[in-house]
């Protein structure tokens, strides 16, 4: 068998020490996470991160930086490569309707997403955050 691992993207905002996230139904439970998804055919990477931030957010940024690329295996077996972006807000939209699953976006600070340590959709949540704070960002000139 193949090995596919499902292709990711993520973006931390940052706004006067808080962090764009999102409360989202899965799997039964209410899980916190950066905007995040799925890349889709025929689309950059830089691309799906503003689109995820628009559609699960209502904002729009301006994709900044890259942070990293992380490989993580679920509970489920699934693996996943998530490329992480760091962006800047341009503006919010609050009557834009959010994708399905999204219960609303919030700001949080960092010690209020590790309070929630539990509710992370994943370790990549605040490993992101930890690396948008304490590592390089690296230049979007590595797509190519």
């Amino acid at each position: 068998m193949r090995f596919i691992p499902h292709v990711t993207v993520a973006t931390i905002i940052e706004n006067q020490g808080r962090f764009l996230m999102v409360e989202e139904h899965r799997d039964g439970r209410l899980v916190l996470n950066q905007p995040a998804g799925h890349l889709e055919e025929d689309e950059s990477l830089i691309n799906a991160a503003r689109r995820e931030v628009l559609e699960e957010t209502g904002c729009t940024v301006e994709i900044t930086s890259v942070l990293g690329i992380y490989l993580f295996k679920a509970a489920n077996g699934i693996c996943y490569q998530r490329s992480c972006f760091a962006g800047q807000l341009l503006e919010e939209h609050p009557e834009m309707e959010l994708d399905e699953g999204i219960v609303r976006a919030l700001w949080m600070t960092l010690d209020e997403v590790r309070a929630r340590s539990a509710d992370l959709r994943s370790p990549l949540v605040l490993d992101c955050i930890v690396d948008y704070i304490t590592k390089p960002h690296h230049s979007l000139d590595l797509f190519r």
